[in-house]
């Protein structure tokens, strides 16, 4: 298959990208700035500005492409009405621009796999979520970006589409993981406000094992329609700094089995928010998300629980 990752260039798209080079399939990154080194040799990188049509359009002609949507701007940044607005628009017009792309094709893509997020629930308490679930009116930063987000998927044209709603996704020598670790190497990793929030989490092998299969390139077969891309055992945030303070090391392990772990409360989290240009809710808020539509086709995980996710990260 030819396969067109738009929003390539990301660590998801690269990881994506590397695992269609090794089975044979020709892959074309759009990117805004095509540049040496941004993506795996054997990658085509293609110029678009995300929101119009132009000469990229041409890479979707064919009888065997699948499309990837990855395109958006990262979530990890302040909360304010300029950079939500951001937020949507780098995602809805570069939805747009594909979905008007595919409107033009002789025939329909054979896959297309578009991205979304578990935080299109908001902060979710104790509620089970999985497919069916309805979406609340929640948080501009979430529910809102992301609704709008899916909604821009309106009147594309392909044989098969699969929307992916991902949890937060484990991956090795990422800012959002090293970060993390480098509070709990310094004693600081200890809960996050309450410390009872959900985390819907995936180990990166499994998301990308997912997109395989939605692009029909995998088994098992995944059917059209929305997909909860998360491990079948979410985590309150109080495990999830828990595990990460077992495998950092440094001054937070005290001794063998021991390990400080200074809780963060909410205020001193909004404050940190500040000085690291970062929104607190990414701490604060959470979700229990699963699948019910990967159980049913059989997909089964090769990270489901965390602490062997993070095993297998850490020991690469």
């Amino acid at each position: 298959m030819k396969v067109v990752i738009a929003g390539g260039t990301g660590s998801l798209g690269r990881a994506l990208t590397s695992v269609l080079l090794a089975r044979g399939h020709e892959v074309v990154v759009l990117t805004r700035t095509p540049r040496p080194g941004a993506v795996a040799d054997g990658v085509r990188q293609v110029a678009w500005d995300a929101r119009t049509g132009g000469p990229w359009e041409s890479e979707l002609e064919g009888e065997d492409v699948g499309l990837v949507n990855l395109a958006g701007r990262l979530v990890d940044a302040r909360p304010t009405p300029a950079t939500i607005a951001d937020l949507t628009r780098s995602r809805v017009e570069a939805t747009a621009a594909l979905v008007a792309a595919s409107q033009h094709l002789e025939r329909p893509l054979r896959r297309w796999v578009q991205a979304s997020t578990t935080a299109i629930w908001s902060d979710a308490g104790e509620a089970r979520l999985d497919e069916s679930s309805p979406i609340p009116v929640g948080l501009p930063q979430m529910t809102g970006v992301a609704e709008r987000w899916e909604h821009a998927l309106a009147g594309h044209r392909s044989d098969h589409t699969v929307v992916l709603r991902t949890g937060i996704v484990l991956e090795a020598h990422t800012p959002a993981l090293d970060r993390l670790l480098l509070l709990a190497r310094w004693g600081l990793g200890g809960p996050v406000g309450g410390g009872r929030q959900w985390v819907s989490w995936i180990h990166v092998d499994d998301w990308v094992r997912i997109v395989l299969c939605a692009l029909g390139l995998d088994e098992p077969a995944l059917p059209d329609g929305v997909v909860v891309a998360s491990a079948p055992h979410p985590v309150r945030n109080a495990e999830l700094m828990r595990t990460l303070r077992r495998h950092a090391g440094g001054i937070g392990r005290i001794s063998p089995g021991r390990w400080i772990g200074l809780p963060t409360p909410a205020p001193v989290l909004r404050v940190g928010a500040v000085l690291l240009r970062t929104d607190p809710a990414l701490g604060l808020t959470g979700r229990h998300a699963t699948s019910t539509v990967l159980d049913e086709a059989g997909f089964r995980f090769d990270h489901p629980h965390l602490d062997g996710a993070v095993t297998a990260l850490l020991g690469r």
